[in-house]
């Protein structure tokens, strides 16, 4: 799975959440601030699942 699909899906899905949050009337400052902490998750998971192992040798 290459990192430009993983961070593609998982934006749509903050994306979501982000409109569900907007849609529940929360305070903007709490949406970006989850939005942000989403963000970080979603850049080390992609990393971590598409990350290739080191050569031994």
């Amino acid at each position: 799975m290459s990192f430009g699909i993983y961070a593609t899906g998982f934006a749509i899905v903050i994306g979501g959440l982000i409109y569900a949050a907007y849609l529940m009337h929360m305070p903007a400052h709490w949406i970006a601030v989850g939005a942000i902490v989403l963000l970080g998750l979603g850049i080390l998971k992609a990393v971590k699942a598409t990350r290739q192992k080191d050569p031994v040798g």
